[in-house]
């Protein structure tokens, strides 16, 4: 892209504007072309302003043929105070708009916005009209409009055509040849500078940088040095746009030789004597390019600038600080220096790119209103329309990521309807955020729009999001819309995405549909799938295996795959997390409890985080390494201090070990922390029981601690009345407390409470406690010879119909042998 359009179009608009015939000295009525031309003066004074001024109060005094021209005047003095917008409110009037010198000017205002497609339509309609003197300035104008519009081989053939104009002819050959430049054609670059004869010194220096151009472009920047130096030193008399190419030319010959330390001196000289120059952007811009290319990038220059009070330069340099410091990975440092540019009162229009930056920043890192905040202040700048239109972009996507779909819709609509680059964007955005806001009608009049627009690829996009939302959503319809895009684009480059999710639609399915699951697996991988379905299928195959009971070895094995090909998924945490479940259900201790601490360590912020720490805890506590349990006692620790859901439960764990770790008085203390905190019931419930086990264990050193137990026991049942597990263990272990006591009716009695218990005759029964109780009723009979009391137990438990049926049955049978009992 060549150096002077990205100068900005300014300097190019003027000098057509200036080379173009002067609309006022038309003649017109008796003292008008007089007052006409006294009032428009100071534009060619370099002083629009007063210009527009003058010529607003003369158009409010005209009429007639004189208040036209006076009007077109007008037009052109606010094009020149760069006040294009209202220059066009005031060309569109009838009598204007369709004139010649109207449409030459409503082109200048274009250029002017940037709206290079409207400008050229102007330019070509007055350049194809042989009779009016605009004609050769207009056809320049088109050259430029093509050059901004990137149609180089257009811009080319048309300052080819005014090669030999005598008003344009020098700079149309220039600007041919800064064009061949661009696309690398040195040859003939030369070739029209050799032949290009120029006479004033603003031609001759424009020739020597192109000239020195060609020398960088054929690699020889010691002898672009040798041209530019002379451009660089002495300025004076050339343009300023000259002379600032002059300068990137520079700075691109010392990129070349390697001394870039030499080639940020004239940058620096250039901002040092230019504070408030418009082309500081740029400028900056280029110093940063040169900086980078040191060993040791310099601060010095900008740290000084961002003391100094001269605006816009000082904000620029904290603007550089800061893109250093987010280079260097100090994000913080970066993050000061933008919010004291966001203080700046007011921020300059120039430096509101910086604030769309720090607003995506914000946006990165998930604070989503305070990029809104920081979007709104620099929209308060006037920023250039191109700014603007970012500015408008950012904040609809920031409204999309807080979830607020209907206000970004209206945002990216908005934006999608005008002529702007960031249009066809928009307009995709605008109908996924739409379908986001389940808004029917207007995601499919976008789709239609973009249809209308040729954007077909970008319309099958929002098809296939509308069909995978469906899906999410558990709409009925999700299958259909899924399996009629991949019908209708077959060829799509995100067919396999589709197919993808009708896999896991199956997979979800209920019962799970495992065979349509892995054949749309299998087709999504016959095709050219994405970098995302491709992650997808990865994903969904370890939970097909695991689904048709394969052994653990081939869930391990997928699981191992998919980390190895998808380190940086967003699904690694869970993949991680079934890949230490896996090792846990073989009982490999050690190998789930590294996966679930690198689960950890690689999540700290993750929701599965404090559940990943807790599960390793547990596995370190199944391991037999040494020293496992002072571990597991560190990884509850982090849990607790998590303060989430597990942290009761990681209280009763540690103390499970203290119990394990004979510290007795220590796990008391948990279990007592647990009950008078804001635990569920539940982990209550375990500490209830766990204070109760303590004092069973500590019986034979004091006898009074198995009425304690018993105690304990009797709350956990009263108070677990409908929670058999809980209720049944609790009766259970006060059995055993009084027959530890000696008290054996008790105890028996206690134990068939259990035998009797059945809250729920709808839901399965509790087994584990039940059986242990009926085994314990049972041989308390039998120790008292009463068989036929043993036996009825017995039946009991065999009429459970539970795991350990049949173990009472054969129980039950023996005892009739032996004992010659009959029904």
């Amino acid at each position: 892209m060549s150096l002077s359009r990205n100068l900005g179009r300014a300097i190019s608009i003027a000098a057509i504007a200036l080379a173009a015939p002067a609309i006022g000295q038309i003649k017109t009525g008796a003292g008008g072309v007089t007052e006409i031309a006294e009032a428009a003066r100071p534009v060619d004074e370099g002083v629009p302003e007063v210009a527009v001024y003058q010529l607003q109060n003369l158009v409010s005094r005209l009429s007639g043929a004189d208040a036209v021209k006076a009007k077109e005047k007008l037009a052109e003095a606010l094009i020149a105070a760069r006040r294009s917008t209202e220059a066009l409110r005031l060309l569109d009037e009838p009598v204007l708009r369709d004139s010649t010198s109207g449409k030459f000017l409503r082109a200048q205002a274009f250029a002017a916005l940037n709206r290079s497609s409207e400008a050229l339509q102007l330019y070509r309609e007055v350049a194809n009209n042989n009779s009016v003197p605009q004609r050769a300035a207009a056809a320049f104008g088109a050259g430029e409009m093509l050059r901004a519009l990137d149609r180089a081989d257009e811009a080319i053939r048309a300052y080819h055509a005014l090669e030999n104009d005598p008003r344009f002819g020098i700079s149309a050959r220039l600007r041919e040849a800064e064009l061949f430049i661009a696309k690398q054609d040195s040859v003939m670059a030369k070739r029209i500078l050799d032949g290009t004869q120029t006479k004033i010194a603003t031609d001759k220096r424009q020739k020597r940088l192109l000239h020195a151009r060609i020398e960088l472009l054929n690699q020889r920047p010691e002898k672009a040095v040798g041209l530019l130096d002379s451009l660089v030193k002495k300025a004076e008399g050339e343009s300023r746009e000259t002379a600032i190419a002059a300068l990137f030319a520079m700075a691109d010959a010392h990129l070349q030789m390697n001394t870039p330390e030499a080639g940020d001196d004239y940058l620096e000289d250039f901002i040092d004597r230019h504070p408030i120059d418009s082309a500081l952007p740029q400028v900056f811009a280029k110093l940063d390019q040169v900086y980078r290319a040191e060993r040791k990038p310099p601060r010095n220059e900008l740290e000084k600038w961002a003391r100094d009070a001269t605006q816009p330069r000082r904000g620029f340099a904290r603007w550089y600080l800061a893109q250093s410091d987010l280079r260097a990975g100090r994000r913080e440092e970066a993050v000061r220096q933008f919010e004291q540019i966001r203080r700046t009162t007011p921020v300059p229009a120039v430096l509101a790119p910086a604030l769309l930056q720090y607003a995506r920043l914000q946006i990165e890192a998930g604070r989503i209103n305070e990029a809104l905040a920081i979007l709104s202040e620099a929209g308060k700048t006037n920023p250039a329309p191109q700014v603007r239109e970012q500015i408008d972009f950012e904040s609809g996507r920031a409204m999309y990521a807080a979830l607020k779909f209907q206000n970004a819709a209206d945002r990216f609509e908005t934006l999608g309807n005008e002529r702007s680059a960031l249009a066809p964007a928009a307009l995709v955005n605008a109908s996924l955020a739409s379908l986001r806001a389940d808004d029917k009608t207007k995601t499919e009049r976008d789709k239609a729009e973009l249809v209308r627009r040729g954007q077909v690829d970008e319309a099958a996009e929002v098809a296939l999001e509308q069909a995978v939302i469906s899906a999410e959503r558990g709409e009925k319809n999700a299958g259909a819309l899924l399996q009629d895009f991949v019908r209708r684009f077959p060829d799509h480059p995100r067919v396999s995405e589709a197919q993808i999710a009708l896999a896991e639609m199956a997979y979800h399915s209920i019962p799970p549909k495992l065979d349509e699951a892995e054949k749309n697996l299998a087709a999504a991988r016959a095709t050219h799938p994405t970098e995302l379905a491709v992650e997808h299928a990865d994903y969904l195959a370890i939970w097909l295996a695991d689904a048709r009971g394969a052994d653990s070895d081939r869930v391990i094995a997928s699981a191992r795959d998919f980390l190895r090909a998808h380190p940086n998924s967003p699904l690694v945490a869970e993949v991680r997390l079934k890949l230490a479940e896996s090792h846990f259900r073989r009982q490999d201790f050690a190998s789930a409890q590294t996966e679930f601490e690198t689960l950890a360590q690689e999540n700290p912020k993750s929701a599965l985080t404090e559940q990943a720490l807790f599960l390793a805890a547990q596995s370190a506590m199944a391991s037999m390494a040494s020293q496992s349990l002072d571990h597991a006692l560190e990884l509850l620790t982090q849990v607790v201090a998590m303060n989430g859901e597990f942290r009761w439960a990681a209280r009763n764990e540690q103390a499970a070990i203290e119990r394990r770790l004979g510290k007795s008085q220590d796990a008391q203390a948990l279990y007592d922390e647990v009950l008078k905190g804001d635990a569920r019931g539940v982990e209550k419930r375990e500490a209830l029981c766990g204070k109760a086990d303590i004092f069973f264990e500590q019986a034979n050193a004091n006898a009074a601690n198995l009425d304690r137990a018993v105690g304990i026991y009797d709350q956990l049942a009263n108070e677990a009345a409908n929670q058999p597990h809980w209720r049944n263990q609790a009766l259970f272990k006060k059995g055993v407390c009084l027959e530890k006591e000696s008290d054996r009716d008790g105890a028996l009695a206690t134990f068939y409470r259990i035998l009797e218990f059945n809250p729920s005759p709808d839901r399965p029964p509790e087994f584990f406690w039940f059986y242990k109780a009926g085994f314990n009723a049972a041989r308390l009979l039998e120790e008292q010879q009463k068989w036929e009391a043993a036996a009825g137990i017995y039946e009991k438990l065999v009429a459970a119909n539970g795991p350990r049926s049949e173990e009472a049955s054969a129980r039950l049978g023996q005892l009739r042998l032996e004992h010659f009992l009959w029904q």
